[in-house]
C-alpha cells in the first residue's frame, strides 16, 4: 500500500514544462503546408482557421499535440494541407507570438497579420460574459 498517507495523486503536475521548447528553430512552410490563423475553437481537437492564403479551412489537431500544446483562438498555425480535401487540413505546428514575429519579418506572413501578444495560460479569461439583471424584472 502507498505511504503517502494523506495527499491527493496529482503529482505528475509537478514539472509543468515552462516552454521548455523555446529555443527551438522556427519552421517555414513547405510543399503542401501552409499558415493559418485560429478563427475558432470546435472542441474534440478540430478547430477553424483562416489560411493565408484565403481559404478558411476546418483544421483537426494532431495526436501528438493534442494535450500537449494548447491551442487558442488568435494563434498563428502550421497546417498541413490534404491533397483530397482542399476545406481541411492538420495542425502540425503552433507558433508563438514571438515566432509569429519573426515569420512576419521574414514576408512569410502578410503585415496586416494581427497576433496575439497577450499570451492567456488557462484561456477562459477574455471570454467573460456578463450579464445585467434587472431585479425588478425577476
Amino acid at each position: 500500500m502507498p505511504k503517502n498517507k494523506g495527499k491527493g495523486g496529482k503529482n505528475r503536475r509537478r514539472g509543468k514544462n515552462e516552454n521548455e521548447d523555446n529555443k527551438r528553430e522556427l519552421d517555414f512552410k513547405e510543399e503542401g503546408q501552409e499558415y493559418a490563423q485560429v478563427v475558432k475553437m470546435l472542441g474534440n481537437g478540430r478547430l477553424e482557421a483562416q489560411c493565408f492564403d484565403g481559404v478558411k479551412r476546418l483544421a483537426h489537431i494532431r495526436g501528438k499535440m493534442r494535450k500537449k500544446v494548447w491551442i487558442n483562438q488568435g494563434d498563428i498555425i502550421l497546417l498541413s494541407l490534404r491533397e483530397y480535401q482542399d476545406d481541411k487540413a492538420d495542425v502540425i505546428q503552433k507558433y508563438t507570438p514571438e515566432e509569429a514575429r519573426q515569420l512576419k519579418s521574414y514576408g512569410e506572413l502578410p503585415d496586416t497579420t494581427k497576433i496575439n501578444e497577450n499570451e492567456t495560460f488557462g484561456g477562459e479569461e477574455e471570454d467573460e460574459i456578463e450579464f445585467d439583471f434587472d431585479i425588478d424584472e425577476i
